[in-house]
This record gives structure tokens, sequence and C-alpha cells, in this order.
């Protein structure tokens, strides 16, 4: 079975939907960020007439930055998240609810920059509000914000839509957004490698 999952994974990333697809030349940049093992997105707290701090208040985290201008957004299995905040806390019992399938529950975070280990995708205002409305859609209804202190000042959980699994990373629900924006991306990539192999490496500290 790991044999074929690898396989299988392998095939899904080099596979892709939207191959049409092109980077603009001009536009609004998001940025993938990776921790090796996890993929966020990262976009502008306010952009093409699009705003998250409304929806995201100040109040939701401890100590944000006084000037917020990215949200990361994650999702992940709510054992997964909430009960493991380093990769060492993670169990047996843990990963194989996270594998079996278990609630999703999102992750943001609230930052001045977008952060380290980043790959840049220049957006087109339509393809960037397709991507907006999908992350959106992910807190079905209201945000609703989760009983946890988070990983630390900057960062909130809420509750999610749908179940992740083995089949339903974290990864490819970065994948399955980027696809509803029309973005080129992989048919199937629940490793980051097979995500983010398809776009160009970003400079943190010059945004866009």
């Amino acid at each position: 079975m790991p044999i074929l999952y690898l396989g299988a994974a392998l095939a899904g990333a080099l596979v892709p939907v939207n191959a049409d697809w092109r980077e603009a030349e001009d536009g609004t940049t998001i940025y993938l960020r990776s921790n090796g093992v996890h993929t966020d997105i990262v976009m502008p707290a306010r952009a093409q007439g699009l705003d998250w701090r409304p929806l995201l208040p100040e109040s939701d985290f401890a100590a944000p930055p006084f000037e917020a201008r990215w949200f990361g957004f994650g999702a992940g299995e709510r054992r997964v998240y909430l009960d493991t905040p380093a990769w060492r806390d993670l169990t047996a019992a843990t990963a194989f609810h996270a594998l079996a399938g278990g609630e999703r529950v999102l992750h943001v975070d609230r930052t001045a920059e977008p952060g380290r280990d980043l790959v840049a995708i220049r957006l087109r205002p339509e393809e960037y509000r397709r991507l907006w409305a999908a992350v959106r859609a992910e807190f079905d209804g209201p945000p609703r914000r989760l009983d946890h202190p988070g990983y630390g000042d900057d960062d909130a959980f809420y509750r999610g839509r749908g179940r992740a699994s083995a089949v339903q990373t974290c990864n490819q629900w970065v994948a399955d957004k980027l696809r509803l924006a029309g973005v080129k991306t992989s048919l199937w990539s629940p490793f980051v490698e097979g995500l983010t192999w398809r776009y160009r490496r970003a400079d943190s500290s010059q945004p866009g």
C-alpha cells in the first residue's frame, strides 16, 4: 500500500489541471508557504476590493502585529492540528485518525510579512477573486473560531468544511483552491513537493 500511494502521488504530481494557464505579467501576488510537510496559502489582507480583516478580526488573535498585511490559510485534520503543536508531539493514534479521515479545521495566521520558504504566483484579478471565494467558502458560513490558543500570538483555528484524510491532505486542499481559481496545478498532490515545484521561488523580503 505505501508503494502504491507513493506511485499515485508521483503520477498525480505530474498530471496538470488547468494546463493552459500561464502566470499573469501584472496582478496580485499570492504565496504558497511550506515547512516541508504542510503548505499554506498566503494572501494579502486587502486586494482587488476584498478584505480579510473584517471577517477575521484582530480580537480573534492573541497579539497579532499592528499592521496585518498578510493572512495565511491552511487546512488539516482536527487532532493533528490541535493536539500536535510540534511534530514530535504526533502520536500513532493521532496519525491513524488523520490518515483514516477526521474533521477538517482551518488554521489562519495574521502577519506583517508572508513568511519564509515561499513560492509566488501572480494572479489576474478574476483569478484572485475566485481564489478568495474558494478559501472563504471553506469556513462554511461565518468564521467560527475554535477554543484553542493557537501556536503563537498571531494565529487561530476555525471550523472548516468537510474531512481531511490521506487522500484529502493539507497540500491537496491548497491544490484544490488553486484549481478553482483557474491556476495550473497538480491533479493530486498529497505532498508538498508535488505541489510547489510548478511555481517560482520567491524572495519574501520583496513581496510581489
